[in-house]
């Protein structure tokens, strides 16, 4: 996600309202089982950590009851690199954004791991809340510093590992804030409901990348594949199938990534609300590689735009996953509907732009 759509989400946002949601049990459960590992402090009158989730449990060695309640100065860890003596408590108040590589050791060996800060605002620019995440270098937890080894051997990957993170981390946050912001008790299921299918989008792209095979690339139909079958999984509607014709192609992270959230965000949509009234009906999910590029369809035979619908909607967080993948890929975005004639989006960039990583 560029920093131009991260200001984008960001001027979405009315208020954060983090601390009404952090009481929610069910927003706790969803961050309980976040791929990231995430912690958040408020910052006044003191700052004191409100809430760990598991995987920022289970990367410090820390219980979460011996990291809620307490300041960061609990936090164990110190710059990996040899010429660095910083912990990582004190960055984590002291630096902003990405603040490095850091080692933790654990009961089972040493692991590393990337970590970020953010402070998160209010309304009125004042700092309330600040995020620390953390992410496994090596992938496999604790045990797993050969291949971390390996990866500080190959410094591009791992420059576009910790690139990639971020970006990850960056839309992660957006989402959390942007799903839990208001959000009323009836309609809170089904919106955690689809932010859950994002997240599980981004997991399933962790999951590739922590492939022992895994170099700097992803194999795109095997990824949108992976999403799809997820999403029928979890939506799954009487009567109506799949109709899944996917090529292999390996891309970058940064094309894989907004690909991946735009696929599950039009499949979602679909079985939703594409077949409502219906007894059944056809999605298809297109992925055919020729000598041009990559050629993506999300079709439906379903009920269609209602007339003067479009999509994505401005300002809506559809259009900001399109804008992400059209600024990585300069893709082209085709979108085809009329009211009871389904609808169908086609997704084309050429194969030199398959590979972008910035």
């Amino acid at each position: 996600m560029t920093s131009d759509n991260a200001d984008r989400v960001e001027a979405l946002l009315d208020t954060a309202n983090l601390a009404e949601a952090l009481e929610s049990d069910r927003f706790k459960q969803f961050l309980d089982h976040a791929p990231v590992a995430v912690a958040v402090s408020e910052l006044h009158p003191s700052e004191i950590v409100t809430y760990a989730n598991h995987e920022f449990s289970r990367l410090t060695g820390l219980p979460v009851a011996e990291i809620e309640g307490r300041s960061w100065r609990a936090l164990p860890g110190i710059a990996a690199s040899v010429d660095d003596d910083r912990l990582l408590r004190d960055a984590v108040k002291d630096d902003a954004e990405y603040i490095g590589e850091f080692t933790i050791e654990l009961k089972a060996g040493s692991v590393n791991v990337s970590a970020w800060s953010n402070t998160i605002e209010d309304e009125t620019g004042k700092p309330i809340f600040r995020l620390v995440a953390l992410a496994n270098v090596a992938g496999h937890g604790p045990g797993g510093n050969a291949r971390a080894k390996t990866l500080k051997d190959k410094d591009v990957l791992l420059r576009e590992l910790q690139h990639r993170v971020k970006n990850n981390l960056q839309m992660i946050t957006a989402l959390i804030r942007l799903e839990a912001r208001n959000v009323p008790d009836d309609a809170t299921g089904e919106r955690f409901d689809r932010l859950a299918g994002r997240i599980h989008a981004l997991a399933v792209l962790y999951d590739a990348l922590a492939q022992e095979n895994a170099n700097d690339t992803v194999d795109l139909g095997a990824y949108l594949g992976q999403i799809a079958t997820a999403v029928m999984q979890a939506h799954a509607v009487e009567g109506v199938r799949l109709d899944m014709k996917l090529d292999t192609w390996p891309v970058s992270v940064n094309v894989a990534m907004p690909a991946g959230l735009v696929v599950n965000e039009l499949l979602t949509n679909a079985l939703k609300h594409a077949f409502a009234g219906r007894e059944g009906g056809v999605i298809k999910l297109h992925g055919l590689i020729d000598d041009y590029g990559c050629h993506i369809m999300i079709a439906d035979d379903g009920v269609g735009l209602r007339d003067g619908a479009i999509w994505p909607k401005p300002g809506k967080l559809g259009a900001i996953m399109v804008q992400s993948l059209k600024q990585n890929t300069s893709a082209k975005v085709a979108v085809t509907s009329s009211p009871g004639n389904g609808m169908s989006v086609t997704i084309s960039f050429a194969k030199a732009s398959s590979h972008s990583s910035e």
